[in-house]
């Protein structure tokens, strides 16, 4: 090794294979500068300090025997971890660089101020951690970060303190509890050109969704100023999701979810002082803007991507943005260890038996369930009176809470996203959080009884009470195959990444209407029709909605288009059938402003919903906005997977003004490979289904209102409820008619409904009459391939017999 290298290695000159010398957060830099630079990633120029050179500033200093000294005797119990790690960085702050090292530190620091044409260049200094014969050993959080430093001196104190940081209480505790030996751990220091994010946004990315494995996504946290909030947690960022299959094709979109955060505060330099950055209030404006623009969104989600196939693993990723340039950088890049190491059949399912008083919601980390005593502990210092199996509630972790977090059966923040400290912890431990609830410390009472749930999608609730829940292990590897299509209902985008694993082959019924109803709350006629508003606390309660959105239109069409990106992206590219909305009146009118839009029926059931509704004068521009919605999805997003079913349609020429409406706004069946269903649900559907199958590609049955208006029972009635049975002759009899018309046709006939789940001999009937798809919620997917596995086999053993 030349003398200059055995201290210094500049960034451009590392690999992958220069961990052990260099720390894998220095070599994952160097490798990307290198391989991923014709990809257009940009990663900032800087330099390393090697292993070498820390190991012989020990030597020099004669700290070896004076660390190992005091190690041991915090472990016969002489001494406290504090004060022995205390002493020991005080050791190592009170000794030397040699003339040498800081020589060649000092010219590699001068040579950084003329790449930039500055005199004194502002850096990033980070500890990088690695074993002398364990270089894969990840010490990922456990040693300092210094931001916004300039100046020789400051640098050469600078990597000191990283140095001394190898020995905080957490970084000895964590060793020590690996097996490690204190002293064939090194330190590298990178210094790094900073990126003036302070004056632009920094955060996260993920190259997979955190929560439930799903692979097919890159998932981006921003927040404005320096990065160092979003990984700490202190402040709740924006959410991007970008769908990754896609994004080799430059004319779409593939966003599927953008979530606006509070980012409440903001880290950015400081001027004189001792300290080069502190924390200031955001404004009002930048709590109300997304960080990032979809441009950056979409570049950002490339990178990740070429990241993850040079790496051949799922990345855990650190950008900035650069407030003078408008540049983004890549400033760490290493392995995901929680999602990436789980075995991909298996998985655990946890579903709530019973329901409570919601007190706070936030984001959910991890799929699970918990309930116990609440404890709210608001500072670090107090975490040694934090009970064993405690929901531990407090405003932010960092790794000094690392302790009691490994106690708790539970954690709920005030503050923090997916990739804050307390998330990222609570994912490895296997327990469930809550985080970003802004109010938990002061909503929950401290010792209460409390059910925290993060078993519902991407938003996770606290109940109050010890709820009763269950668990369950599904190994999917073991699933049968079947020829009859098995699909899944599924309302809520937030909770279809959870079931991606599971062995279904698309989804047979989107509801369009559950995203209507939760996400977006307006009548979408009130949005249309906005500035002749008559009520008037719903034109102020759209105002809050739609602030930042010059078309309050727009603001129906892009939260709707996301919802639905992000189901059919959950199965991309099998089939995805979302129904066009099918709210009843009194439904509608339910919505924000939309009680000066609805008529009042008696029987609103077999009222104005559905198909009548889309060519009507008075609602076509309502579902214009459902059209604009889908033409998006397909169109701009990508996903072409989705069907668009049209549900309630009584009549032939009902059907035709549907589809011409459909064309008028850019959905013309078979365009594009557009297919179109037709719900069958009426009488009328099955009596003309010949005429039905020439306007439409397939038919969807809705079992739950064909077998009310076969029998002539209403669903809802409790006295008639005994009457009511899908398996009675009359309703099977004419699904039987139905699925040998659409055959004849060439047509696809599925049935959406819980009916095969609940009754196995309706399921045997289904797979009897040669029903192409059976469409159920996701908890009843492996129990009814199970029994239709069955059922096929024992058809073809008669047939065969």
């Amino acid at each position: 090794m030349r003398n200059a290298e055995q201290y210094i290695r500049w960034l451009q000159d590392l690999h992958n294979r220069d961990v052990a010398e260099v720390g894998g957060k220095n070599a994952s830099l160097g490798e990307m500068l290198g391989a991923l630079k014709e990809q257009g990633v940009r990663v900032p120029a800087g330099f390393a300090t090697t292993a070498s050179a820390y190991r012989q500033f020990l030597r020099e200093n004669e700290l070896e025997t004076k660390i190992s000294g005091k190690i041991e005797s915090w472990k016969k119990s002489r001494i406290s971890l504090a004060k022995a790690g205390k002493t020991i960085r005080r050791f190592i702050r009170n000794a030397h660089f040699s003339r040498e090292f800081q020589t060649r530190l000092k010219e590699a620091y001068r040579s950084l101020c003329e790449k930039y044409g500055d005199d004194e260049v502002d850096v990033a200094v980070r500890s990088s951690a690695t074993a002398e014969d364990l270089p894969e050993a990840s010490f990922a959080g456990q040693q300092e970060t210094f931001l916004n430093i300039s100046g020789e001196d400051e640098v050469l104190e600078a990597a000191k303190r990283c140095y001394a940081s190898l020995f905080t209480d957490r970084a000895i505790a964590y060793r020590e509890e690996k097996g490690f030996d204190h002293l064939k751990i090194a330190l590298s220091v990178g210094v790094q050109k900073m990126v003036r994010s302070d004056l632009g946004g920094a955060g996260v990315m993920f190259s997979l969704d955190t929560e439930t494995g799903f692979r097919d996504v890159a998932v981006i946290n921003a927040a404005w100023g320096l990065g160092e909030t979003v990984v700490q947690g202190s402040v709740t960022p924006d959410e991007y999701v970008v769908f990754k299959p896609l994004l080799n094709q430059n004319d779409l979109a593939p966003i599927i979810e953008k979530t606006k955060g509070a980012k409440e505060k903001k880290m950015v330099y400081a001027k004189g002082g001792s300290h080069p950055t502190k924390s200031v209030d955001t404004s009002q404006k930048e709590k109300q803007s997304f960080v990032l623009t979809d441009e950056d969104i979409l570049r950002l989600a490339r990178w990740t991507v070429h990241i993850e196939n040079h790496y051949a693993k799922p990345m855990d990723i650190e950008w900035a943005k650069d407030g003078e340039s408008g540049d983004l950088f890549i400033v760490q890049a290493r392995p995901e260890t929680v999602q990436s190491q789980k075995e991909a059949s298996v998985f655990k399912r946890y579903r709530l038996k019973e329901r409570g008083e919601r007190i706070v919601q936030g984001l959910a980390i991890g799929q699970a369930v918990a309930s116990g005593k609440a404890q709210i502990i608001k500072s670090a210092d107090e975490i040694d009176r934090f009970r064993d199996h405690a929901i531990l509630v407090t405003g932010m972790t960092d790794p000094d809470w690392v302790p009691a977090m490994k106690r708790a059966s539970g954690v709920i923040t005030d503050l923090g996203g997916r990739t804050s400290h307390a998330a990222i912890v609570s994912r490895e431990l296997g327990i469930p959080a809550l985080v970003g609830t802004g109010d938990a410390t002061e909503t929950i009472d401290d010792g209460n009884e409390i059910t925290l749930s993060c078993a519902e999608g991407d938003q996770g609730f606290v109940y109050s009470g010890k709820l009763k829940y269950e668990e369950q292990e599904v190994d999917v590897g073991k699933v049968p195959e079947t020829n009859t299509r098995i699909m899944m209902n599924i309302a809520s985008p937030a909770a279809a990444f959870r079931w991606w694993k599971l062995p279904a082959r698309g989804i047979g019924l989107a509801r369009m209407e559950f995203i209507i109803n939760n996400s977006i709350k307006a009548h979408p006629l009130a949005l249309v029709r906005y500035d002749g508003l008559k009520d008037t606390a719903a034109k102020q309660a759209i105002a809050r909605m739609t602030k930042g959105y010059k078309d309050k239109s727009e603001y129906f069409v892009e939260h709707l288009a996301r919802g639905i990106g992000r189901i059919a992206a959950s199965q991309y590219p099998d089939q995805v059938v979302v129904r066009m909305s099918d709210f009843k009146t009194n439904e509608y009118a339910n919505l924000i402003g939309g009680a000066e839009f609805e008529p009042e029926e008696d029987n609103p059931m077999i009222g104005f919903r559905g198909a009548s509704r889309y060519y009507s004068e008075s609602y076509r521009e309502g579902f214009a906005l459902e059209c604009r919605a889908i033409a998006r999805v397909r169109n701009r997003i990508g996903l072409r997977n989705v069907t668009v079913m049209v549900p309630f349609c009584r009549t032939v020429s009902e059907g035709k003004k549907v589809l011409n409406v459909l064309r008028e706004h850019g959905l013309e069946r078979g365009k594009d490979g557009l297919q179109v269903y037709v719900m069958a649900e009426i009488p009328s559907n099955i009596i003309l289904a010949e005429q039905f199958a020439d306007l439409f590609d397939g038919f969807s049955i809705g079992s739950n209102d064909l077998t009310q208006l076969i029998l002539g029972i209403d669903r809802d009635s409790a006295q008639l409820s005994e009457l009511f049975d899908e398996r009675n002759e009359a309703v099977t009899r004419v699904i039987g008619e139905l699925i040998e018309v659409a055959h004849s046709k060439n047509r696809k006939v599925g049935i959406c409904g819980q009916a095969p789940s609940d009754y196995p001999e309706f399921a045997e009937f289904l797979v009897r009459a040669g029903i192409d798809s059976i469409s159920l919620n996701p908890d009843s997917v492996i129990k009814v391939i199970e029994h239709v596995s069955r059922t096929e086999q024992n058809r073809t053993s008669r047939g065969s017999e």
